[in-house]
């Protein structure tokens, strides 16, 4: 198999918006991510040295981590806008340079806006964000590693990744639009702050995963009617409103250090491809934050599909180290025997 190029994306707005502010939320700030860049490049060099192709961010954390590794790469998708359109663009771009493998450092979100741009993408996401349900927790030195043996053929994607589950939402009269971990509808008029933290407003949750060991409003699930990234249903949240009344109340970790009492009405699981509909007005919020805008009487329905990025799965690359080229005989099992 012709080795194939490993992409990088580093999100410099990722782990920095207000839940700073109003939770007690942890800061990555870029120099912490450009080290975790140079990291990965380690781990990437130690099975051989492919291609690289990455987002060239307005604050230039790949390509200070490139630098400080001393490889040489390819930029796409330069930008000095900072939204969550550029890191969509360069989902696309790198979908055009046939990446075999791509890291992302981010949060839900982050991951979110790239598979908007390439929805079945080989993916590594590291987390470094606020709510970090969809990222794993990985050494980046390791993550390199896992992304190498997949991006020079030396495992096969397939035997080594998981497709994630995608919550798809259509609008009346508007583009499509998808969530990875939690879809939802508000009583809220306007966008306003983006980050969603006032559960009394909500009316509606599409959970692809509920957890109880995650923040955000998969947690609400999680400690009702928990679902797995690996179980092929979603769960259904229906919130406390006048003339429906809530059947339990749950105190949940709705951001980092911060709870809120939570009226839930019901919750249900829901097969793939069963179509949950709501009216506006209202707004829909997606993988924690505020997106878009429903008016009165404007549609928007969810459904909840595996056909989202193959989740690279870093413990079950490493775990056969003489397949990657990493260990190797020294001396025959009659030698070893004899001595």
């Amino acid at each position: 198999m012709t080795p194939r190029a490993i992409g990088i994306l580093a999100n410099p707005a990722s782990g920095k918006d207000i839940r700073r502010l109003v939770a007690r939320a942890s800061v990555f700030d870029n120099q912490e991510k450009r080290a975790i860049v140079t990291r990965c490049l380690a781990g990437v060099a130690a099975l051989g040295q492919p291609e690289i192709v990455y987002f060239d961010d307005s604050h230039g954390i790949a390509r200070g981590g490139l630098e400080a590794a001393g490889v040489q790469g390819t930029a796409v998708a330069k930008t000095n806008t900072g939204r969550a359109d550029d890191t969509t663009r360069a989902a696309i771009e790198m979908r055009a340079a046939d990446c075999g493998a791509v890291i992302t450092l981010g949060g839900d979100g982050t991951n979110r806006a790239f598979a908007k741009g390439w929805l079945d993408a080989p993916l590594l996401p590291l987390s470094t964000g606020t709510n970090n349900v969809f990222p794993r927790i990985v050494e980046g030195t390791l993550a390199g590693m896992a992304a190498a043996a997949v991006a020079s053929g030396r495992v096969a994607l397939a035997d080594v990744s998981r497709r994630a589950k995608v919550i798809h939402v259509t609008v009346d009269g508007q583009d499509d639009d998808i969530a990875l971990i939690d879809a939802a509808a508000t009583n809220d008029r306007f966008v306003g702050a983006r980050a969603l933290l006032d559960c009394e407003r909500l009316v509606l949750a599409v959970l692809a995963t509920a957890t109880p060991t995650a923040v955000g409003l998969t947690s609400v699930g999680g400690l009702l009617s928990p679902v797995a990234g690996s179980e092929d249903f979603a769960c259904v949240v229906r919130f406390e409103l006048p003339g429906r009344p809530a059947l339990h109340r749950v105190r949940a970790p709705i951001a980092p250090g911060m709870f809120q009492d939570v009226g839930v009405a019901s919750t249900n699981h829901v097969a793939f491809g069963d179509r949950i509909t709501l009216e506006g007005p209202g707004v829909l919020a997606f993988d924690g934050e505020r997106e878009r805008t429903l008016a009165p009487g404007q549609r928007a329905t969810m459904e909840v599909r595996r056909d989202g990025p193959s989740v690279i799965d870093v413990e079950r690359i490493l775990r056969s180290g003489a397949a990657l080229g990493v260990v190797h005989a020294v001396q025959s099992e009659e030698m070893r025997d004899a001595v």
